[in-house]
């Protein structure tokens, strides 16, 4: 029932605005134009804007067929007026937009209009049916046009609801409601996994995580306890470091010049204290990863190729913070030692055949990396990642400051009654990135394919040009690889000449025999 005292046309007026602007926000297709002998990427041009919407409009029970397609520009002008869409240029505020090939963007963000008070009984059913796994449940809008649902409504109907939404232009007072704490945490939870699904490109995450695993408050510590540097601060002192491991850590990361004068200065020194540091981190219960991310994280694996360098930093910034604090910091101090120690021409060398950067991947990959159960590959991939995160720790290890103003705004649209209703779209507006774009399922699984091999084929040569791996744990490797994957191994040594080029010798690790031909025996009559 209705609040007496607000009519029942605002309210249906704001609504229907919100969810035709936020089904627009989500399904308009986006792409690449050239105007003025110049590109601009992620727009659409005016006439194609029309198109969608058009469609859109008519196909909707709350409009119908009888929408025309001057109402659908007059719609179009005052989104543009409203910043629901802006010109190529970044200019809003009028309503200077006709069926023409002028070319338009979404801002950054595009907040909904508040909706006009409702019945208390109303807004509290409609809190309490707030679906806290949405995010998983995204609504599927497609950039064909929308199926038809429902009854057409007449001539009248249409030109009063159209009449209605687009003079909804004053802004509505609503109270502001309380925010609980579990109104904050859910709001960490479901921005975080809104961005990181963005990012992966995926329709759904629940093929790479299980939200049960996404605790909000680890995500809210590890974004507002940290130090000037970014790196975690404990309330609880047991779950840090202990003291001689931080100061072993501390000695090796600024050798020679450490802090601590006291430290004997004998030869092999430096060893000895890495020993004790690996000793540590090598006897931890689990990886600092943890068992429970292992396929979140050798998912993302798959995006380390030089084009996706940028896509793969953004996806591990966001999936560290759901580490526990302790494992976060304990990750942010051992990448930062370990960086430092690679690029240290001063430190000796702490092994007689390797040196320390290879040192340092093999001795730590699988305290970073590693599964409950054993896997063949664990090495290799566990290595991948921590030379990747070695190279990127400083980007993808601090804290990504757009989060925490997405959440505010998030919570914004909580605290002033911006809420979902049951059966309507999602209200918070989706970040965009320029390198993302929508694609068939087809496509999808092409490209998944395609990049889980060039990423294997790239582990394979890895393998094969690191000079510093000892041949005989070479060999073990490589015939390890061809075990695993014998189409990508004998698609880079086809023959067994080449295979024998890479050792210099005739070839130990013996090619499929994939046809048994019988031996040809010769008379011995002359």
């Amino acid at each position: 029932m209705e609040n007496p005292g607000v009519p029942p046309g605002p309210y249906r007026a704001t609504k229907l605005w919100n969810e035709v602007k936020t089904s627009f926000r989500a399904g308009m297709p986006l792409r690449k134009h050239r105007q003025h002998f110049k590109k601009h990427g992620n727009c659409f041009t005016a006439c194609e804007a029309v198109d969608w919407l058009y469609d859109l409009l008519r196909n909707n029970s709350n409009f119908g067929p009888e929408v025309t397609r001057q109402q659908t520009i007059q719609l179009l002008r005052k989104f543009l007026k409203n910043h629901v869409i802006e010109d190529i240029k970044g200019r809003w505020g009028s309503e200077n937009l006709d069926d023409n090939n002028q070319l338009f963007r979404f801002p950054a963000t595009s907040p909904l209009k508040t909706l006009p008070r409702r019945h208390p009984e109303l807004r509290k059913n409609s809190i309490e049916n707030f679906s806290k796994d949405n995010i998983f449940k995204l609504r599927n809008l497609s950039h064909r046009t929308p199926k038809k649902h429902g009854l057409h409504s007449s001539q009248e109907n249409t030109e009063k609801m159209m009449y209605e939404i687009m003079n909804e232009d004053q802004e509505n007072t609503v109270d502001n409601r309380e925010i609980r704490q579990e109104d904050v945490e859910e709001a960490w939870r479901y921005i975080l996994l809104i961005y990181l699904q963005t990012i992966l490109g995926v329709s759904s995450l629940e093929e790479v995580i299980n939200p049960r695993q996404v605790l909000p408050q680890y995500i809210m510590y590890n974004m507002t306890n940290t130090s000037k540097h970014g790196v975690v601060i404990l309330q609880d002192k047991s779950d840090d470091l202990p003291h001689w491991v931080l100061s072993a850590m501390k000695c090796l990361a600024n050798w020679p010049r450490s802090n601590d004068v006291n430290n004997p200065t004998y030869v092999g020194f430096e060893r000895d204290v890495f020993r004790t540091i690996a000793d540590y981190f090598l006897n931890l219960p689990e990886p600092l990863l943890t068992f429970e991310f292992y396929e979140l994280f050798v998912n993302i694996l798959g995006l380390l190729q030089p084009h996706l360098e940028r896509v793969a930093i953004d996806a591990l910034q966001l999936c560290c913070l759901l580490l526990p604090p302790p494992n976060r910091r304990k990750l942010q101090l051992l990448m930062r030692m370990i960086s430092r120690m690679s690029q240290n021409v001063d430190m000796p060398r702490l092994h007689e055949a390797m040196g320390t950067r290879s040192l340092m991947i093999q001795t730590f990959s699988r305290c970073v990396l590693c599964c409950a159960e054993e896997v063949d590959l664990d090495e290799l991939l566990a290595a991948r990642l921590v030379s990747f995160l070695m190279d990127h720790h400083q980007e993808i290890l601090q804290v990504p400051s757009y989060l925490h103003t997405a959440v505010e705004k998030h919570l914004d649209y909580l605290r002033k009654g911006q809420i979902k209703i049951p059966g309507d779209g999602l209200i918070a507006p989706l970040p965009t990135y320029s390198y993302c774009k929508q694609i068939s399922a087809e496509e999808f699984d092409e490209q998944k394919i395609s990049t889980s091999q060039a990423a294997i084929a790239e582990l394979l040569e890895n393998i094969i040009k690191n000079n510093s791996l000892p041949l005989k744990e070479k060999r073990k490797k490589l015939k390890q690889f061809q075990k695993e994957y014998p189409l990508i191994y004998q698609k880079r040594f086809p023959t067994t000449e080449s295979e024998a080029a890479l050792f210099g010798d005739k070839p130990t690790i013996k090619q499929p025999m994939l046809i048994l031909r019988k031996p040809k025996f010769r008379s011995l009559r002359y």
